[in-house]
């Protein structure tokens, strides 16, 4: 897990609980900022799940490449 990954799921919550408060006191404003803060956490989170598969995918690249450089000697 890296600090996109983190950093994006505890914004993503942030905005579901400020979001949650909007609707309760009826303030379309903080819903509004609730919403927002909710889609810009989940964006971080899944850029940081990008980047953990596209480490996860370059140490699978650099394995199969060790492996070919033994069979080839």
């Amino acid at each position: 897990m890296n600090k996109d990954q983190i950093k994006g799921t505890m914004k993503e919550a942030e905005g579901k609980v400020q979001k949650k408060a909007g609707e309760v006191t009826d303030d379309l404003g903080e819903q509004a900022k609730g919403l927002g803060k909710e889609a810009v956490g989940k964006l971080q989170k899944n850029l940081g799940d990008a980047k953990e598969d596209a480490k996860e995918d370059a140490k699978e690249a650099a394995k199969d490449a060790d492996r070919e450089d033994r069979d080839r000697h």
